[in-house]
């Protein structure tokens, strides 16, 4: 009876048993609930029997053992749970046994290799199994796959290399990934058959030197040990790879060289991972011997030489290569114009010098193009504008000079342009993707002028002025002349003036004045009636060193937000002078905007500081997570991960985009304001620092102030010395990240006798995060991502992962060891990662 893929409903019939004489049931991929039928149990001569892929709930009980004849049996992919019966490991002619993506736990019986002496597929994987792999692993002989992947088990690597009759082997895959397994790989894992083509431990804490034995799988087409603790060099020994399609060995701490025969002999490499290890020297020019690559990651490593032209002329070249965060030097190769299948071309942050090719023109597929943070000088080429599909472009931090081309804003699906901290002139255009200063970044160039009003830029000269310049320079000497003369004559009366002045001021203004001058400044007295006098009425919020409040500037006509200053309180004129200076040269749609501020006295005399910013009419992101019942539950996951994504992007452009680094030092709910739209703005910089370098070294511009943060935020190591830095702001992201998802403050009440927010998310993570997860995320009104109430099971399955990604993310920035943490530009990436996974 095969029934398998259609939309059958409801429950399997009790009448199952009246079949006596059945021996092939197969009820696979329909949308059958409830419980298994315990009368299926009596069929005694069944030999294949499918449940997979419904939504079958309850366990598997003792009776299965009933079925002596069973060869085959498949339950994966449904809601069953519990422990598995002891009596399945005992039904000796099975061979395929499949419980893959159900809830299941427990261990393995110490012999089930033995007792199952037939088996040859075994699939396990996406449960909660845990303990070790069975030495019995030994015997199974007949093996051809094996997939516990997504698990609890631990301890070393299973010794599947001792196998005893490797002569009948016909082993095919092992994947034992995101598991716990650690210590070395023992060297007996290249005794495996030259049967096995793919080879997964991704994602555990697998440790030590990659074995050269591990060569002798000469028939692999995928391995996959990414994301361990694996260290030492690439062994020669991978040269022997002659058949493998995808390699990854991203996210360890591999050091050395990349072995030039290893690349040579990988003629069927089609995606190539060495992302985020320690290697050093050049990229070998017999990369151009795998013609077939897609995907080539290098990113985060300490590569340096050229890029070699070898590596750009392989045509099949079109998903991404990604050559970021290295020490590439020289010319960017004109043979860039090569490429004109690439999809994503990163090689920002290395050393590059000289000009962009024109004929990056010719990337004809390109959709995004990271350069930023080299040392390319030159003009923009006009050819970028013929890249139709070109979606990000990035720019930044480079000494390019002339004009944006005006041809760039008739690209219709360009979403995002940043040549920040350049050496641009010229009109900026009004169309397109520069129609939204939020998606546009012109930071650091003093010469642009024009664009929307948002930008902020100066306006340009009228076109006619250029025509008559030639005119007026006779004009210009003859006024030159009259006002030197009257200068002379004033001179005097100015010093005057200028001396009398000092003399009345008494009060050090000099660091208040420079810091703030390029501020328009306001008035006590418009502050205090646009506050109808700092009434309580007006009173939206306070702080350590002040208190906020809501009012309507004349000069603005629209409605602000006013902090004032408690200069009684320690600490809070620094405050001030902090504050402004972050704000002086940095504009970004996720920051808050300072609209005006105020240096002077009230009306009794006394000194008054406040600073005026743009009005959040939705509060605080702490409000939205803990204040109001009713915010909370309204807050989904589609929108705190878009909250995140924006805190995210203000970090990166805090860390990573400003002349110099700005290290926030006070992120968290209260601090992240949220506008019309939801849109997340970080705020208060009253403890925000400069970042200089010094010989290639961090240095942080500290006071005497301190650091104070904020209980829960703050990283360990600001507790034991003032030395701030970047991955101090990763620590407070990580953890404000994980109060978003999982509703529960760092402060909690629960927390205490060393356990901590970090820690009860790394219990739970990753088979059991849905246990933690914030109730009010996806609670069934107006709400698509939840099919019911039961969130821990009827979720989407690529929400569970984004879901699990996102911890993933709060988890490793929040590690105690700063030099552990991930950094902003990483997460940015996995943010846009996981985003793009929830929109598919």
């Amino acid at each position: 009876m095969g029934v398998y893929g259609n939309q059958f409903i409801g429950q399997l019939p009790k009448e199952i048993h009246s079949l006596a004489k059945l021996e092939f049931f197969n009820v696979a991929k329909n949308n059958l609930t409830g419980r298994i039928p315990p009368s299926i149990w009596n069929l005694s001569s069944l030999t294949v029997l499918s449940f997979a892929k419904n939504y079958l709930e309850g366990n598997i009980p003792e009776e299965i053992g009933l079925l002596k004849n069973l060869t085959k049996i498949s339950v994966s992919q449904n809601k069953l749970s519990g422990t598995l019966p002891l009596s399945l490991y005992n039904l000796s002619s099975l061979t395929d046994l499949y419980t893959a993506d159900n809830e299941f736990h427990g261990s393995l019986p110490t012999n089930v290799f033995t007792t199952l002496p037939n088996l040859r597929r075994f699939w396990f994987g996406g449960n909660q199994f845990s303990g070790p792999i069975p030495t019995s692993i030994s015997n199974a002989s007949r093996i051809q796959s094996f997939d516990i992947v997504s698990n609890n088990f631990e301890g070393q690597i299973p010794n599947l290399g001792r196998l005893q009759d490797l002569s009948v082997l016909a082993l095919d895959v092992v994947d034992v990934e995101e598991n716990n397994f650690g210590g070395p790989l023992p060297k007996i894992i290249g005794s495996l058959s030259t049967h096995l083509s793919q080879l997964a431990m991704a994602d555990n804490q697998i440790s030590g030197k990659i074995p050269t034995e591990l060569g002798n799988l000469v028939n692999l087409i995928y391995l996959s040990i990414e994301n361990n603790y694996l260290t030492e060099v690439i062994p020669e020994s991978f040269a022997k790879f002659q058949n493998m399609q995808e390699l990854y060995l991203g996210k360890n701490k591999l050091s050395g060289t990349i072995p030039a025969a290893f690349l040579g002999n990988l003629s069927h490499l089609s995606e190539f991972d060495l992302s985020n290890n320690l290697l050093i020297g050049e990229i070998p020019s017999t990369i151009e011997n795998c013609k077939k690559l897609q995907i080539v990651d290098f990113s985060m490593n300490n590569l340096s030489g050229a890029i070699p032209t070898q590596l750009l002329g392989i045509s099949y070249l079109s998903i991404l290569l990604n050559l970021s965060h290295n020490s590439f030097s020289g010319n960017l190769p004109p043979e860039v114009g090569m490429l004109k299948n690439i999809g994503t071309l990163d090689i920002s942050e290395n050393h590059l010098s000289g000009g962009i090719p024109e004929n990056i023109g010719d990337c004809s597929s390109l959709e995004y193009l990271y350069l930023e943070g080299n040392s390319l000088d030159g003009i923009i080429p006009s050819s970028i504008a013929s890249l139709k599909g070109l979606l990000q472009l990035d720019l930044s931090r480079y000494n390019l000079f002339g004009s944006i081309p005006q041809e760039l804003q008739n690209n219709s699906v360009l979403e995002w342009f940043s040549a920040s901290f350049n050496k641009l002139e010229g009109e900026v255009p009004m169309h397109g993707v520069f129609q939204n200063a939020n998606r546009v970044s012109l930071t650091g160039n003093d010469r642009l002028c024009g664009g929307v009003a948002k930008l902020n830029l100066q306006r340009c000269p009228p076109k006619s002025l250029k025509k008559r310049k030639h005119h007026v320079g006779r004009k210009l000497i003859i006024i030159i002349i009259i006002f030197s003369i009257a200068f002379i004559l004033l001179l005097s009366l100015v010093l005057t003036i200028i001396i009398y002045q000092i003399m009345r001021k008494r009060q050090r203004k000099a660091s208040t004045d420079s810091t703030i001058e390029q501020f328009p400044k306001v008035s006590y007295q418009e502050l205090h009636h646009a506050t109808n006098g700092f009434s309580v009425q007006n009173l939206i919020g306070t702080g350590g060193i002040g208190f906020v409040y809501k009012g309507r500037l004349n000069s603005e006509e629209r409605v602000v937000a006013v902090k004032v200053l408690n200069l009684q309180k320690k600490g809070a004129h620094k405050s001030f002078l902090a504050e402004c200076n972050a704000f002086r040269n940095i504009r970004h749609r996720n920051l808050v905007k300072i609209i005006t501020c105020c240096s002077s006295v009230d009306h009794k005399g006394d000194d008054f500081k406040a600073i005026v910013y743009e009005y959040m009419t939705n509060g605080s992101l702490e409000e939205w997570l803990h204040q109001n019942a009713e915010h909370q539950r309204t807050l989904k996951f589609e929108k705190r991960l878009e909250i995140v994504n924006g805190i995210a992007s203000a970090l990166h452009y805090l860390h990573n985009e400003c002349e110099k680094p700005i290290v926030h030092c006070d992120l968290k709910p209260s601090n992240v304001l949220l506008d019309d739209d939801m849109v997340a703005h970080v705020s208060d910089f009253g403890l925000a620092r400069l970042v200089s370098t010094i010989d290639g070294k961090s240095n942080i511009q500290t006071s005497s102030m301190g650091i104070k943060g904020t209980i829960g935020y703050t990283p360990p190591e600001y507790g034991m010395d003032s030395q701030l830095s970047t991955e101090g702001d990763m620590y407070s992201f990580g953890t404000l990240l994980m109060e978003m998802f999982t509703g529960r403050r760092p402060t909690d009440a629960m927390f205490k006798d060393g356990h901590n927010l970090h820690n009860y998310v790394k219990i739970a993570f990753p088979n059991n995060i849905l246990e933690i997860v914030d109730a009010t995320l996806f609670s069934e009104e107006n709400d698509h991502l939840a099919v019911t109430t039961d969130v821990a099971s009827d979720l989407r399955p690529n929400v569970e992962r984004c879901l699990s990604s996102l911890f993933k993310i709060g988890l490793s920035c929040s590690v105690e060891s700063p030099r552990e943490r991930t950094n902003i530009k990483a997460v940015i990436a996995e943010l846009n990662i996981i985003s793009k996974a929830l929109a598919d």
